[in-house]
């Protein structure tokens, strides 16, 4: 696949330079940030990682995105004028005047990061990301990594579950701009719901920003609209064979019509006219994207007003597309447009019928979605807003940016809650794959450890149940962390949405499915290495002989 063009790059960071400038942070950054100028601190060399705790939605996997537009605002990281005359205004009055022209030089060129690719299957407690440089800076840079990645992935991820519900055949809709947090909560959703699986969206922002195909059908309040054919305009329509005279098709649709209620032995007094006028000026300005939403009024005389509207344009040379359900038992309703729709193409010989697509949304579900692979079902496409945009099943994924390194030496936050304790040091990460190519375990090691070898056993201690050492070989081992950004320069190429979708899913491809299941998933293993290990045990220990230094002397 090809890389985002210029031209779409250009924009993606623009938008990120407008979204997410320097000062969408907290404003204890700032604070710590001049507590570490004030002590001479701030050009320490420090390292942090991020991370998340628990697999979203008690699920098996997440998926990690975000990375893109990290790299994008690391890119354009720095204070203007502006924002340092504003920062003036709300730290307190104390503040030495010279740390202002110290952010005011501030950018990332002091900053690496290392990372998992984007779109790569993940689990809790492996380190994502890790960015190191002056302590200052890392520490600036939290809130709005954590802001860029933690619904990125979130969303992303749920919308890998839609699809592994939905399975591989079914075209999906991204729908929910209206249900989103807010217009970049809207086109975040857009996007990684596209990379984690979703075909389509209705966003066409989104599509103009990300190159997603964009697509839509029409909303109820067209259809209700209209309530007499005297409102069509035009009332004719020019056959796409080349014949100049104008075709007079409400005359047409009428005569169809008639037949079709024949054919379905339906009482023509149940039409709706004002719905029938609709479909005609739809279809008058889109004849070759005719695809209307049928239950404004009921299925019944929806289907039939379609399949008579739908049949003057095949007479006339044109492809309808298809229907839209929005409501009721989608799975019966379907089955039986699809029974109607095969009755008109045989008795009409019109063999256009049989490739119209039926289009499924009614406030679906992942549970919904699961369903309709256990029913008996003709839907082709199915629309999901509410419960993919906002999460409904869990808000938030939970990443946390956390110290492990200054000045080389490894630091650890201990805890009382041992799963808040974070894993000290600058460490690799590793994929462990069977011989079947399936990852089982990712191993998290000290940076300085030479790596683990396929086909050679590896101690290891899980972080879920520490206590006790196991020994596992590995039929393959992959590094799961490159550099993609070092001083102040992208060194990975970015990559399209397009792209990170097709990692997204030759990753889940990978994953055994009982780590992929739904429903009561298997626990995928992550572990330390010895050494590590070892090196957590002695933090712990030093942490509380240290804790006398008061009575010392």
């Amino acid at each position: 696949m090809a890389a985002p063009s210029s031209n779409t790059c250009g924009r993606m960071e623009r938008s990120i330079r407008e979204r997410v400038p320097p000062l969408l942070t907290d404003l204890y950054q700032f604070t710590m940030a001049y507590a570490y100028w004030r002590a001479g601190r701030h050009q320490e060399p420090a390292v942090f990682e991020l991370f998340f705790r628990d697999n979203p939605f008690a699920g098996g996997f997440s998926l990690f995105a975000g990375l893109h537009d990290c790299l994008l605002f690391l890119r354009s990281f720095r204070f203007t004028d502006q924002d340092v005359e504003f920062l003036r205004s709300v730290l307190p009055a104390a503040t030495d005047p010279a740390f202002f022209q110290f952010l005011r030089g501030l950018d990332c060129s002091g900053i690496t990061l290392r990372s998992v690719p984007e779109g790569t299957v993940v689990f809790a407690r492996i380190p994502l990301m890790e960015v190191s440089g002056p302590l200052a800076v890392v520490q600036l840079l939290e809130t709005s990594l954590l802001c860029l990645v933690n619904y990125a992935s979130l969303v992303c991820s749920n919308a890998a579950r839609f699809r592994l519900a939905a399975g591989p055949r079914r075209k999906l809709l991204e729908m929910g701009l209206r249900r989103a947090q807010g217009p970049d909560g809207g086109l975040t959703a857009s996007r990684y719901t596209h990379i984690g699986g979703f075909d389509l969206t209705s966003n066409v922002q989104a599509g103009f920003l990300f190159g997603i195909p964009v697509a839509g059908t029409m909303a109820h309040s067209f259809v209700t609209s209209f309530t007499s054919l005297e409102e069509v305009t035009p009332k004719t329509l020019v056959a796409l064979n080349g014949d100049p005279d104008p075709v007079d098709i409400i005359s047409l649709t009428k005569g169809l019509l008639s037949r079709v209620c024949e054919l379905l032995s339906a009482e023509p007094g149940k039409i709706r006219e004002g719905e029938l006028a609709a479909f005609l000026s739809y279809a008058i300005a889109y004849p070759q994207n005719f695809l209307p939403v049928i239950d404004s009024y009921s299925v019944g005389c929806g289907l039939l007003n379609f399949c008579a509207v739908a049949l003057v344009l095949c007479e006339l040379g044109y492809r309808p597309v298809g229907v839209r359900l929005d409501s009721g038992d989608l799975c019966r309703q379907s089955v039986e447009v699809r029974r109607v729709f095969r009755l008109c193409s045989e008795h009409f010989s019109v063999s256009a019928f049989d490739s119209l697509i039926i289009v499924g949304t009614n406030n679906i579900t992942e549970q919904s979605m699961a369903e309709l692979n256990k029913k008996e079902n003709e839907i082709d496409v199915v629309g999901v807003g509410t419960h993919l945009v906002t999460c409904t099943q869990q808000p938030s994924l939970g990443c946390v940016y956390k110290l492990v390194e200054v000045r080389g030496r490894p630091r650890m936050k201990i805890s009382e809650d041992p799963e808040k304790s974070t894993v000290p040091g600058r460490k690799a990460v590793y994929r462990l794959n069977d011989a079947e190519g399936h990852p089982f375990l990712d191993l998290v090691c000290l940076a300085v450890e030479s790596p683990p070898e396929a086909g050679v056993p590896v101690s290891c201690y899980s972080l879920s149940c520490d206590k006790s050492c196991v020994s596992v070989t590995p039929a393959q081992v992959t590094c799961l962390r490159q550099e993609v950004f070092i001083k102040g320069e992208v060194t990975h190429p970015l990559c399209s949405a397009a792209e990170t979708r097709a990692k997204v899913q030759s990753s889940l491809q990978t994953l055994h499915p009982r780590h992929k299941r739904l429903q009561e998933p298997d626990s995928y293993t992550v572990a330390v290495s010895e050494k590590l290990h070892n090196l957590i045990t002695e933090i712990r220990k030093g942490s509380f002989s240290n804790s006398n230094f008061l009575l010392a002397n």
